[in-house]
């Protein structure tokens, strides 16, 4: 790893453009760190709308329930970083739209909550977008377990979490453990245009 200030890390990562599929815990969590850091573009897409019960986890006001995520994402981003340029997509995300939406991105994020749409979105970019690193999270539900998440290197394909603990009534998902795996997924981005 090279090191660098801030101002370095900046001036490499604003010229950026970062695809996040899905607003929830991972793609709004993950999107406001990437904001944080000076991240030039984000592309995000969503058709949900804030729920009281999406506050446990995701990136989300009290005021901004029953709005859509996307333009509530976009506006929480600008509030943390009015540098960072946000293209707000709100629609479902399928096989038909995934490569229009996402394909001048420098890296993907995939933040979906179902595992249908994750496996979806995985055989669209290594299919269609051979080129382009796809970060993924798999396995955060629940709460302890730290020494269990970790990161690994497929290829062009990177998985964050412990790859088990998928969500289910009794493990449900919670900031915490959500809120590392969104956090392990924005820094692998950071490696991957860094290096």
């Amino acid at each position: 790893m090279k090191l660098m200030n801030f101002h370095q890390i900046k001036e490499i990562l604003k010229n950026k453009i970062i695809g996040i599929a899905g607003c929830g815990g991972l793609g709004s969590n993950c999107a406001v760190a990437l904001a944080r850091v000076g991240i030039g573009k984000i592309i995000i897409a969503d058709f949900d709308t804030i729920e009281e019960s999406n506050l446990n986890r995701q990136y989300y006001f009290f005021d901004q329930i029953g709005k859509k995520k996307v333009q509530c994402l976009k506006e929480n981003i600008h509030m943390i970083n009015p540098n960072v340029k946000v293209e707000a997509h709100n629609i479902m995300l399928d096989s038909n739209n995934i490569v229009d939406i996402y394909r001048n991105c420098d890296v993907i994020v995939e933040a979906f909550d179902k595992a249908k749409m994750k496996q979806m979105i995985i055989e669209i970019v290594s299919e269609e977008l051979q080129e382009t690193p796809l970060v993924v999270g798999l396995g955060m539900a629940g709460w302890g377990n730290n020494n269990t998440l970790h990161s690994k290197q497929l290829d062009n394909l990177f998985i964050c979490g412990d790859e088990v603990r998928e969500v289910s009534e009794e493990l449900p998902p919670l900031a915490p453990r959500v809120g590392i795996v969104a956090n392990m997924q924005a820094n692998i981005v950071l490696e991957i245009l860094l290096k």
